[in-house]
């Protein structure tokens, strides 16, 4: 039930899977814009690069935007990337800022492995990590002072745990002296910081009525409690930290699924719409948000709980229609669904739901098989279309209309061809039809009427008319002895 496929991205990009074309456009002009009106001194805050930046970046911090200049995405990004630049400047950050044609230095771009534009790279030594989360000013300098800073912090005192705790909805903890494990620890935060934030503390530090069964011990402090990492039983500290960085219920959108894809659990969603809340919508909100809580023990290793609001996203993802309000669960690995065979009344009936799903038994919908590829494609293709004549018909009009009409004249003058050569495939039968004196006769008549014609130009059509009346009325016998 698990495979190594991963929801389709939301974030937007030019690539073999770009975006809508009409919104690349749009995005072309109101970037364009925007940059003109940045003054010199917001623009001086980003450096371009070139080739020799791969010799010269391992003394700093870098944060750079890998574009096309052709890239609609890149160009909507661009002002941003400026304010980005020049707020990390001002607040003294030691992040340096950069964009990179990956077009003019393809070969440096392929070293870093973009694949894609805008691809955002921050670059630490001999490390680089990719962001992935939404294209907005503040949640890019958050990553980026994130994971420009130590990989794992320390929290000198109880104020600062306090005060760590209540900006952060989930926080990992290291609590002991050097171990074994605190290096395992380390090395989780180093590839894991681009999530979330790691730190450490000596066990004075923590809330008084927390206890540990041991130390050293690492804790994820979250939903109102905490719970403690045990190798025997959560398996390796990446695994189990991938799969505890989130709250246990969450509000989920695009961005938000993409990266649960990534800690491969199973994802139960109830499909709401707050505009119009409902006591439907409530009702099932609330017993996604029970089994969350009280059935942690049961399903958390497996299954994530949250709701969405409206269901375009999942139409998107599924190719299909899902009513509002309603209970669905993604399997964002090998992009299967699971529907309830029957409307969830209780929480009892939700449960038996979930185990279904765990266990096999239940339905599965979807999947990453061949056929669903081919539909796919299909579905990506009309909703391009479509989403370009809502947007802008007379382009749509241009775009589509324009090759099709290429298209029709090339298949006319093909079928024109194909007809003449018909005509002379059946002139070539009829004369291999005939037998070699027959065919001689012809030649030879053929020859006397050619130079008939040349001996008595004037006379020729008069003669053709006399044979046609020849050949056309008959004489009679009397008419014949007569003559």
């Amino acid at each position: 039930m698990r495979g190594e496929r991963t929801v389709t991205s939301p974030f937007p990009g030019c690539s073999a899977h770009s975006g809508k074309m009409a919104g690349a456009r749009a995005a072309i002009v109101c970037g364009a814009l925007t940059a003109a009106l940045l003054s010199p001194v917001v623009l001086a805050f980003v450096e371009d690069l070139d080739d020799k930046f791969k010799d010269n970046r391992m003394d700093d911090v870098w944060l750079v935007d890998f574009y096309a200049p052709w890239c609609g995405y890149c160009k909507k990004l661009e002002p941003i990337w400026y304010e980005v630049g020049a707020e990390l400047k001002n607040s003294g950050s030691p992040v340096r800022v950069g964009k990179m044609d990956a077009t003019a230095y393809s070969g440096v771009a392929s070293e870093f492995g973009v694949r894609g534009y805008p691809t955002i790279k921050l670059l630490k030594g001999e490390l680089a990590y990719n962001y992935k989360g939404p294209r907005t000013k503040d949640d890019i300098i958050e990553f980026a002072n994130r994971v420009a800073g130590p990989a794992v912090r320390s929290l000198p005192s109880r104020q600062m745990f306090e005060h760590v705790q209540k900006r952060h909805d989930v926080l990992f903890v290291y609590v002991g002296g050097e171990s074994l494990l605190k290096e395992k620890y380390i090395d989780v935060a180093s590839e894991l910081i681009v999530y979330t934030y790691f730190f450490s503390a000596s066990e004075d530090v923590l809330p008084e009525p927390l206890t540990l069964p041991e130390l050293p011990s690492v804790v994820v402090f979250k939903d109102g409690t905490y719970f403690t990492y045990d190798e025997y039983e959560d398996g390796s500290l990446s695994s189990w930290v991938n799969r505890e960085r989130f709250q246990g219920y969450l509000q989920i959108d695009g961005f938000t699924l993409y990266e649960l894809g990534e800690t491969g659990k199973l994802v139960a969603i109830a499909v709401i719409d707050d505009k119009d809340p409902t006591e439907e919508s409530a009702r099932l909100k609330s017993l996604i948000q029970k089994v969350s809580s009280e059935y942690r023990d049961d399903f958390n290793r497996d299954f994530q709980f949250g709701h969405m609001n409206g269901s375009d996203y999942i139409n998107s993802l599924i190719m299909g229609e899902v009513s509002v309000p309603s209970i669905i669960i993604l399997n964002t690995s090998n992009e299967q669904y699971f529907l309830p065979s029957e409307p969830v009344e209780s929480l009892e009936q939700l449960i038996l739901f979930i185990r279904s799903v765990l266990d096999g038994t239940a339905q599965a919908y979807g999947g990453d098989g061949v056929f669903q590829r081919i539909k796919r494609v299909a579905y990506d293709a009309r909703s391009t279309v479509m989403s370009v004549f809502r947007s802008s018909p007379l382009l749509g009009c241009f775009l589509f209309g324009l090759p099709l009409g290429v298209i029709s004249l090339m298949c006319y003058g093909i079928c024109m061809a194909e007809s003449d050569d018909g005509a002379e495939d059946m002139e070539m039968m009829k004369r291999e039809g005939l037998t070699d004196e027959e065919e001689e006769e012809e030649e030879e008549e053929e020859r006397r009427h050619q130079t008939a014609k040349l001996e008595r130009p004037g006379e020729e059509d008069e003669e053709e008319e006399e044979e046609g009346d020849e050949e056309v009325e008959e004489k009679s016998p009397v008419e014949k002895k007569l003559d």
